[in-house]
């Protein structure tokens, strides 16, 4: 590693992480990410999905849910079960940055094929009713690029938790409090005010679910619903409807996983401080 660059590193690692990938039958993810969506779509209402804005709004939390699980569940051990082999490896010339990127741009293939798996599942289950066009492209293209950002942006969270925590156990521990906050503090599902109101825009949730409403047009759903018009008039400023607002919910989601990127070659930066 003395003499390698910082890109020659980034191709020597990706490639590594590619061959334990195809060693430890690491498409066994991608079994588990077409579980994972069809147990979602076999409980979200197919008849209503699209068409009420209950069961819009409960779909399509149910699929952030999905997505934010299988982007964490990807990583959470991928940095932390290798922190012996890091320290030695940095002593020897690793360039953190390099191991970080390779992994994160490894970490972007999987996301990539898991969110074609979940678009593809989705869109035949509700290939019925489901609208054609989104706010600004295709609608089956909008939802994809919101299951790619969650999960590539959980993934990279996951990559982040990974890095700080020193043992595989140790991130298992945190990941279920990690899950909490992403769903809890979406504002999804409870009213958020003050301090916690503000949290909520640090969290990979609550811009996905902007976006996927956003596309599926939940307002004018829960608009011309007399039903739940009182939770719509709760819910409905959290959603800005317009092609701007909407774009720019993917640039923050791009924007949390470069955040999570450098948080990740920061910490591992402290790498030879272990004790163990």
């Amino acid at each position: 590693m003395d003499r390698a660059s910082r890109g020659k590193q980034i191709k020597i690692y990706v490639g590594k992480c590619f061959r334990v990938f195809v060693h430890e039958h690491g498409w066994k993810l991608f079994i588990s990410t077409a579980i994972i969506t069809l147990l979602i779509a076999f409980v979200i209402d197919r008849k209503m999905m699209f068409e009420d804005y209950v069961a819009t709004r409960n779909g399509v939390f149910a699929l952030t849910c999905g997505c934010i699980w299988i982007g964490i569940f990807n990583s959470i051990q991928s940095v932390c079960k290798e922190r012996d082999i890091i320290k030695r490896e940095h002593r020897s010339g690793l360039h953190i940055s390099s191991y970080v990127l390779a992994h994160t741009i490894f970490e972007l293939v999987i996301s990539f094929v898991e969110s074609v798996i979940v678009t593809i599942l989705f869109c035949i289950f509700f290939a019925s009713n489901m609208p054609e066009q989104g706010i600004i492209m295709p609608l089956v293209i909008e939802l994809w690029l919101a299951f790619f950002f969650t999960i590539f942006a959980s993934d990279t969270l996951g990559l982040m938790v990974s890095s700080i925590v020193k043992t595989p156990t140790t991130a298992m521990t945190v990941m279920p409090f990690v899950l909490i906050i992403q769903l809890v503090m979406s504002g999804f599902i409870f009213e958020l005010k003050g301090v916690m109101d503000t949290v909520s825009y640090l969290t990979v949730s609550k811009w996905n679910l902007n976006a996927l409403c956003t596309s599926l047009n939940v307002n004018a759903l829960g608009e011309n619903n007399p039903f739940v018009h009182e939770m719509y008039e709760l819910h409905k400023n959290d959603y800005i409807f317009e092609t701007g607002p909407y774009l720019l919910k993917f640039l923050v989601l791009i924007g949390f996983i470069v955040l999570y990127t450098v948080i990740s070659i920061i910490s591992l930066h402290f790498v030879d401080k272990d004790k163990r």
